[in-house]
């Protein structure tokens, strides 16, 4: 049984997409996303909108995928976002653990023969 969202529930995913967008577009125009980022998170925005701007679309993914209510169907894909942002973010910090990792050996390698140097 399908289950379609309220006036209510409507106008505030709306204004909720739209904050969410243009405060994407405030970051990276004050520098404080990078570029590398942005487009994911403008891509998201912009689905956000079209999805709940698009009811028919929106009510046919939740049928498609066997939800009751669209805003189930708004969750999940927000969970689902949610987890491939944590698993790109935690591979992000293992590279970056390996590099500061191998930083701080050639930086010990360095000072050795530093010292080494500096006695003989």
């Amino acid at each position: 049984m399908y289950v379609p969202m309220t006036l209510h529930q409507t106008v505030f995913s709306i204004l909720t997409s739209v904050v969410v967008f243009v405060l994407i577009l405030e970051l990276i125009r004050r520098r404080r996303l990078r570029e590398e980022y942005a487009w994911l998170w403008l891509l998201t925005g912009v689905a956000m909108i079209l999805l709940v701007a698009w009811p028919r679309l929106l009510a046919g993914i939740t049928r498609m995928i066997g939800a009751v209510a669209p805003l189930t169907t708004l969750l999940i894909f927000s969970t689902l976002f949610l987890l491939m942002i944590a698993v790109h973010y935690s591979l992000i910090i293992s590279k970056l653990t390996t590099q500061v990792q191998n930083l701080s050996q050639e930086v010990a390698l360095l000072s050795a023969r530093v010292d080494g140097a500096g006695e003989a």
